[in-house]
Order: structure tokens, then sequence, then C-alpha cells
């Protein structure tokens, strides 16, 4: 089944397409305004999509319709599409069907290889690039990370190359989890600790960095816990949510002992840096 929808507000297409991946929607296109999403007949939920406009004030314009179509692999004619990105003239991000970079003089550089099996988490969305170019700049070498809502594991694995010697990638969605642990092994990035599971589920020591790009309302909801995760002097780099949410999450922050680092925006989203 295709779904066409419109009235998605600018920027926001990423996040809408990261959603239906966790309701089982297998591929999408994107053809001006409009996103095409495609899902087995028999799986679709109309009362989900309505469910999700209702957690999402941002999309209360959102309309779709439907189209019955015959079977085809659908995010295989996504693959097709993917282009690869170079973030902050440092980390190229591309599928296994692309050509390893030729850039002569870019040092340090990381190839990172993305396994195109959902649409986030490629770099190419404005809150996953903050977060690259912020991790960029942080020194992690032999400190402990945890990549929170982790999607592909772009997150988790340029942490890994660049140094951090223990980190974690945990998301709730078991399709993330296999495409987090089908990256890590094209990119040989080591040993990350891949967990299918929700913050508490997540087992250990406090670490040094929390990376977290998943969205204003799932984050209000863990910063308070946020402190018995991370140690003392630790820091935390929070994007996926509006300029206009910062205040929210600023004051939830501080409310738990968190002092606001630094900010970084692009087209209305934000990434921000929280330090305990």
């Amino acid at each position: 089944m295709e779904l066409s929808f419109r009235g998605i507000p600018e920027g926001f297409s990423e996040i809408l397409i990261s959603q239906l991946f966790t309701q089982g929607f297998e591929g999408f296109r994107e053809a001006g305004e409009v996103l095409f999403a495609y899902i087995p007949e028999n799986r679709f939920r109309e009362g989900s999509i309505r469910g999700l406009v209702r957690r999402h004030p941002e999309l209360k314009y959102l309309t779709w319709t439907t189209v019955s179509l015959p079977e085809q692999n659908w995010n295989a004619l996504w693959e097709n599409s993917f282009e690869p990105v170079l973030v902050a003239g440092k980390c190229f991000i591309r599928a296994p069907f692309h050509p390893a970079p030729n850039l002569p003089g870019k040092k340090p550089f990381f190839d990172i290889i993305i396994e195109p099996k959902m649409s986030f988490g490629t770099g190419h969305h404005e809150t996953t690039s903050l977060m690259i170019e912020w991790l960029l700049e942080e020194e992690i070498r032999r400190k402990s990370v945890l990549d929170l809502g982790c999607g592909s594991g772009i997150l988790a694995i340029l942490s890994r190359k660049l140094g951090a010697e223990h980190v974690i990638a945990a998301d709730n969605d078991p399709r993330a989890c296999e495409n987090t642990r089908e990256n890590i092994l094209k990119n040989n990035a080591g040993d990350i600790h891949v967990i299918q599971g929700e913050l508490r589920d997540i087992p250990g020591n406090p670490v040094d960095l929390i990376l977290a790009n998943i969205g204003r309302n799932t984050l209000l909801e863990l910063i308070p816990a946020f402190a018995g995760y991370l140690k003392s002097g630790g820091s935390a780099l929070l994007s996926g949510f509006y300029a206009t949410d910062l205040q929210a999450i600023k004051e939830e922050a501080e409310r738990n002992g968190f002092s606001l680092l630094g900010t970084r925006s692009r087209n209305d989203w934000i990434a921000i840096k929280l330090g305990r």
C-alpha cells in the first residue's frame, strides 16, 4: 500500500519517516512536498497515523491518501535515490553501493557506510548533521559514550572512530538495532554494545557522554533520568527538536542539575550541549 502525505512542516519529513518506520512502513520516497510511504496492506492501521498526529502538534495540517499497489521491494526504490553526504568537510556518509570518497587533503577524515534500510540516521537531516558536527569537535578518546535512540548507529560508529573506548548503542525498535549491528560490521567499528530497549534497560556504569537525537517530548521525559547514567563532569549532546522548544528543554535540564553549555541551529532545528 502507498500512502501520500501532504502538509508536512518544513524540515519535519525525517522525523515523520522515523515514526512511520516504527509502525511497520518499509520504504519511503519524496517528490517535492509530498512524502510517499509504503507498508504491507495487512499491517496498515490508520488509527496509528491519527495517534501520531495527536502526539506531534507540528503535524496538525497533515493529510494522507492511500492507494493499493502490487507487491514490490519499496525499500529498494528508496535505496536507489540515496545520495552520499559530506558533513563538516570531515565525515563522508555513503551507502555500500557508493564508491569510497576521493578527497585529498581532507584530514582527519571519516568514511562511514550506512546501509539504507531506514531513511533516518543518514546525515541528511539537520539534526543528524548538527550532532555529527558537534561530536567531531568533542574530545572523546578513551571515554565512554551512550547513543540513545541510535537509529542506524551512525553516532555510535563515529564515536568509536573518534577513539571512544566504550560505546553503547540503544534503541527500542528491533529493526533499528538490527540495522545498527549491520552498520557496525560494515564499518569495522569494533566492540559497540547494542541494546534493544529503553534507557532503564541499559546496565553498567555511568558514561562520559550521552548522545540523544530523539525529539522534544521524549527528551523531556528522559532528562530527569540522565543524571543517573552520566558521570560527574560528563556531558550530553541533544537534538531532534525545534529552536522554539529550547526554553522547555533548558528549564527541565536545570531542574535536574544540568547547565546549558552551548547551542547550534540550522533551519529552525537545534542541538544543545548540557553539562553536569
